[in-house]
């Protein structure tokens, strides 16, 4: 195991900001919650309290709520000239990269990612991502058909389409990219013309709150993004809550089909970015070294805690033997250490709960007769790290080979031919993403349309950008984020007939 040691010492603003107690961010302001109820918050890797947030109670969701429902129906925001949302949306993007540094520390001291990823993936990505998405306000379009069934014969009408925004819409989001997935939600929600409710995760709730902040500095009229902390009775409040239009959420796929069966009882609207069990297919061709890299960005990145990750690595069997060598050397040199370190490749994940579940599957995978050829195990560190962990001899029917571990663990199996490869990545109930490592063009173009996902890379993983659709198929989601059309979720569409 190799070590690291060049900590970056977080800004003043930082230190400053984490020995402030906050409330709730309703209305526009902070204030104080009905529930009288707090959850500590912890750094990954030392284990040590470093803040505290409200555990928001049905009380306090229903005064977040009515307050972005009052704020809609104001039309303060749903009825603001679309070039003026653009303005103050963009407005926004630029506080964001202002204080960029000072984000990117506040989210890797509370979810233990490298500060590399915080800089230049969470924080950094992030004005590209919202300048993209506030443009789009003044891009909302409905069209104009012609009637072929008139009422009366010889009956004249203007028929067309519009698009109004949707309304309240409660964005509930995850613990490993909680910046930027925020973001998301957000940036469409609001360039639609819709109002807010945020519900971040209990365990990474900080960047959260300087958001709302730096949206208010922005000129975002009161009401229309607000902030609820606390744990998942916080979440259910907000998806109950009968004055909620539209959920949209990002997490495991259990808790979305909870939120999907709810859901039901009233058609609530959702957006739903579930979990993956995503393959990398690694023909034969592919550069060995090429290979490894690309395992390790896809398999280990963000300490496997991405719900994109690919898991599951699928090798032609004339270079498996040498990759899994390969693959396992690179493993065990990779550097251990805070997030807070540029030089550490393997960070914290978030949570001692989380470390354990994951330890959790390294014992099953065993006790089911698969082997470890590196990791398995924890440092003897302070805080919640596990050894990035290669598994092989997993059968497709264990429990490590078909569900999310969400953590720093890859299950590397050959196969003989390429139909064989396409069936094992098909295996799954989940859709989210795979990859294909090759360089045959034509293979390339066949095998693509085979691999049943919602993104497939080649020769890359974990890319994603604002115009390119994001999102999964089977139990890995409904709907996408991204692209040209990410304010539909957002906006009902109403059709207008006029005789004339």
């Amino acid at each position: 195991m190799a070590t690291a040691s060049n900590i970056v010492t977080p800004l003043n603003d930082v230190t400053a900001f984490l020995g402030t107690e906050h409330g709730l961010f309703i209305d526009g302001s902070w204030r104080e919650a009905r529930s009288s109820d707090r959850i500590d918050v912890y750094n990954p890797a030392t284990g040590e309290r470093i803040a505290s947030v409200v555990n928001a109670n049905a009380q306090d969701v229903d005064d977040a709520v009515r307050s972005a429902h009052a704020a809609f129906e104001s039309g303060a925001w749903s009825a603001l000239a679309p070039a003026e949302r653009e303005r103050l949306l963009l407005k926004f993007a630029d506080l964001v990269e202002q204080n960029a540094e000072a984000l990117a520390q506040l989210e890797t001291l509370n979810q233990g990612k490298s500060i590399n990823i915080s800089r230049y993936v969470d924080i950094g990505g992030a004005p590209s991502y919202m300048r993209y998405i506030a443009g789009l306000a003044t891009k909302v379009t409905g069209e104009t058909f012609d009637v072929s069934i008139g009422a009366i014969p010889g009956g004249r009408y203007n028929a067309s389409t519009r698009r109004e925004p949707i309304g309240v819409v409660g964005a509930i989001i995850p613990w490993n990219f909680p910046m930027m997935i925020g973001l998301w939600k957000i940036m469409p929600a609001l360039a639609a013309g819709c109002t807010v409710v945020l519900k971040p995760s209990e365990l990474t709730p900080l960047t959260s709150i300087r958001l709302v902040e730096l949206g208010r500095e922005a000129g975002l009229p009161d009401g229309v993004l607000n902030l609820v902390t606390g744990d998942g009775r916080a979440g259910k409040a907000l998806v109950d809550h009968p004055l909620v239009s539209k959920i949209s959420f990002t997490g495991s796929t259990a808790t979305g089909k909870a939120i999907a069966r709810s859901a039901a009882e009233r058609m609530l609207r959702t957006s739903l970015e579930l979990g993956g069990k995503n393959p990398a297919i690694f023909l034969a061709d592919a550069p060995i070294e090429k290979a490894v890299q690309g395992a390790i960005l896809g398999g280990f990145f963000n300490n496997g805690q991405v719900c994109a990750a690919s898991s599951r690595l699928y090798v032609a069997r004339d270079i498996y033997e040498p990759f899994v060598k390969a693959l396992a050397t690179a493993v065990d040199g990779m550097a251990i250490g805070p997030g807070l370190d540029p030089a550490a490749q393997i960070n914290p994940v978030v949570s001692a709960g989380h470390r354990q579940k994951i330890l959790d599957h390294v014992s099953k995978a065993r006790e089911d007769g698969a082997r470890i050829v590196a990791g398995g195990d924890r440092p003897d560190l302070p805080g919640y790290y596990v050894r990035p962990t290669i598994v092989v001899d997993a059968g497709a029917d264990l429990a490590i080979s078909r569900q999310e571990v969400f953590g720093p663990l890859v299950t590397v199996t050959p196969f003989d031919s390429e139909d064989e490869a396409i069936r094992l990545a098909n295996d799954s109930d989940m859709g989210l993403a795979a990859s294909l490592w090759t360089n045959d063009l034509k293979k390339t173009m066949e095998l693509t349309s085979r691999i049943k996902a919602g993104t497939v890379w080649v020769n890359c993983h974990n890319l994603i950008d604002p115009n390119m659709p994001f999102g999964g198929f089977k139990e890995s989601g409904i709907g996408r984020d991204f692209g040209v059309r990410s304010l539909d979720p957002y906006t009902e569409v109403k059709s207008v007939c006029i005789a004339y």
